[in-house]
């Protein structure tokens, strides 16, 4: 599956590449497209979590007045949803797109001959024995990023072949080589410089996708009903449940740029350079729909 769309990313990207004749550029503008793309799904996630923090407060007095009888408890809580039409696993959804585009993407970064190229396997195999032959470095991960590298080397042995003429990836962005990996160059401050202003601009993200859920919670105190209909002040502690439900969306919202962060560092550059634009993006994007989607 992640082949099926690392073919259809590197398709895109290469005739944008193309186009502009700049590695660094062309992801650029590919990141902007798959977000414009994926934006009617960012609308519809801003505006289920507006919803959704208001759904709880309705959810909390379900609890406390049916904690005794849990099936009244599903039931009535499915009620609830169905009367707000939301859909208790929509969240699922935008997670699932997330992690099929980090899979993907990372494919068409790691293999740029093979998806955006559509250079032949058995050509590229021809070129790293090659390249193995005359000493030449070449890694098993990113062999096809060691070919890019070694291009001019590459067509001065194989003078006819035109396979290699056809190989259109200049990888030097504002001084930055997008095919460096973080991992095997520790010692040039250079490949740094982006997965730091990605991870900055990851916890600033994070920082304001939080700050919009506490300001969309209502100002006013909860309350809980009674057995008997009466409707009491809600006490200010938490209830177990809630504890969890917060602990659980709060490791979700982690654990996408934990992995995101960890895989930089061992991917060319160029893959970081995607997710730092894409969050760059999505800061635009929460504060823009955040303006115009009301509660």
């Amino acid at each position: 599956m992640f082949q099926f769309f690392a073919n259809i990313f590197g398709f895109l990207l290469n005739t944008i590449n193309n186009i502009v004749n700049n590695y660094g550029l062309a992801i650029i503008l590919f990141t902007v497209l798959i977000k414009l793309i994926m934006l009617p799904l960012s609308i519809k996630q801003q505006k289920t979590m507006k919803k959704n923090v208001k759904l709880q407060e309705k959810m909390k007095v379900l609890q406390f007045k049916y904690k005794n009888d849990p099936e009244k408890l599903n039931k009535e809580m499915m009620d609830l949803y169905k009367q707000e039409k939301m859909n208790p696993f929509s969240g699922c959804l935008s997670a699932i797109m997330q992690f099929i585009l980090l899979i993907s993407i990372f494919y068409m970064v790691r293999f740029p001959l093979t998806y955006m190229q559509k250079i032949d396997k058995n050509q590229i195999n021809t070129y790293i024995e090659q390249m193995k032959q005359d000493n030449i470095s070449v890694s098993e991960a990113y062999s096809e990023i060691d070919i890019v590298r070694e291009l001019n080397y590459l067509k001065d042995k194989f003078p006819e072949n035109n396979e290699l003429n056809k190989i259109n990836l200049n990888m030097n962005f504002f001084g930055l080589d997008l095919s460096k990996i973080p991992q095997q160059n520790l010692s040039d401050w250079t490949v740094y410089i982006i997965p730091v202003l990605y991870i900055i601009s990851t916890f600033i993200s994070m920082k304001i996708t939080t700050n919009m859920q506490n300001n969309t919670k209502s100002d006013k105190k909860a309350i809980d009903i009674t057995e008997d209909g009466k409707q009491v002040e809600e006490k200010d502690e938490k209830s177990e449940m809630e504890e969890a439900m917060a602990q659980s969306n709060k490791m979700m919202s982690w654990m996408m740029p934990i992995m995101s962060i960890s895989i930089s560092l061992v991917a060319p550059l160029g893959l970081a350079l995607y997710w730092l634009v894409n969050n760059l993006l999505m800061i635009v994007e929460r504060l823009i729909l955040n303006k115009f989607i009301k509660d």
